[in-house]
């Protein structure tokens, strides 16, 4: 039975003490994911292999934090989390230790790993653009670089910068087009607003459906989740992979991911769990639970993001989106996307 704990505990050495750190069977991971649907992924490994999941959830900084303070006596294994840019904090405080492992390698292609194998990505999404249907695709809408032509003024709704998932994707339009191109075009979109930048993806999804903007960007796990819920709003909201067009970059893609960590305790069993979540059982938890994308070649892609038809996904490796990132970050500050 996964030993489980959803709130990080105050005292470090009550939560050390009540892991089993160093039994041969046991793999102690810190999470940033919140998905119930993560659990069958855990209870399944420990039928599979006899070793023991022991589960400590918060959010991504806190987690960080946690094992740079518990340094060498961290009981943690490996850290998972959501976004490249958040993998990319973790790798810059030190915390990961390579992984060698031929399996990885050849399931998860390079563009979503590591180069020196810190961390790997398990799923992933992408970062699309909505229109509302009833409005109709707007016309030389085609690319994110065409969010920023003034002829879409008053017509955007976005979430505010501090949000991973846009700091992710200017960190990728610096890395496609140069530190000033990128800027020239978050001021753009920013000149194209309806409202200040406020709510998440689902909100900004509700909000191109009831026609109150005409246009959003949002991640594909958010609508294909609205969709599967029957959510009678979603059906109002169209879907525009961008980038598609003949020597275009394509869709800005994301992943969570996790790394093993230096001070592992338990390195064999956590390297040994990684390999598992890469396998086409796991990943189909990923995909049929939560609607995201397995980034094994070939693995089986959920129903409703199939629907959304296919797509080419943006190739640059991962690790640009948190090499970006500071320079992303002082970008929306200059333009006053807060």
């Amino acid at each position: 039975m996964i030993s489980f704990s959803r709130k990080l505990l105050a005292s470090t050495m009550a939560v050390a003490l009540s892991l089993p750190v160093f039994a041969a069977d046991v793999v102690n991971i810190y999470s940033a994911r919140h998905y119930d649907t993560d659990i069958a992924l855990y209870e399944n490994f420990e039928k599979r292999t006899g070793v023991k999941v022991n589960l400590i959830e918060a959010p991504s900084d806190t987690l960080i934090e946690r094992i740079v303070n518990e340094g060498k006596y961290s009981p943690a294994d490996i850290l998972v989390t959501v976004d490249a840019g958040r993998l990319f904090r973790a790798e810059q405080r030190g915390i990961f230790s390579p992984v060698e492992s031929d399996v990885l390698d050849a399931r998860i292609p390079a563009h979503l790993r590591h180069p020196d194998g810190l961390w790997y990505g398990l799923s992933k999404r992408a970062r699309i653009i909505i229109y509302n249907k009833e409005r109709g695709l707007p016309e030389g809408l085609n690319s994110y670089e065409d969010m920023a032509d003034p002829k879409f003024s008053k017509q955007i709704c976005v979430r505010s910068s501090s949000n991973i998932y846009n700091i992710s994707l200017l960190a990728s339009l610096v890395e496609h087009d140069g530190e000033e191109a990128a800027e020239a075009w978050a001021q753009g979109v920013m000149g194209n607003l309806l409202k200040k930048p406020q709510g998440n993806d689902v909100s900004n999804i509700r909000a191109v459906a009831s026609g109150e903007c005409r246009i959003s960007i949002v991640n594909t796990y958010y609508v294909a989740r609205l969709q599967a819920e029957g959510d009678e709003s979603v059906k109002a909201v169209g879907v525009l992979f961008p980038n598609q067009e003949e020597g275009g970059y394509g869709a800005h893609v994301n992943i969570s991911g996790a790394g093993v960590l230096k001070h592992a305790p338990n390195r064999a069993n956590a390297i040994a769990f990684l390999e598992y979540l890469t396998e086409p059982e796991a990943q189909k938890y990923f995909v049929e639970a939560n609607h995201e994308y397995s980034v094994v070649e070939g693995a089986e892609t959920d129903s409703v993001l199939e629907a959304m038809g296919d797509f080419k996904e943006d190739t640059i490796n991962a690790s640009a989106l948190g090499e970006h990132q500071v320079t992303a970050v002082k970008i929306f500050d200059r333009v006053g996307w807060n």
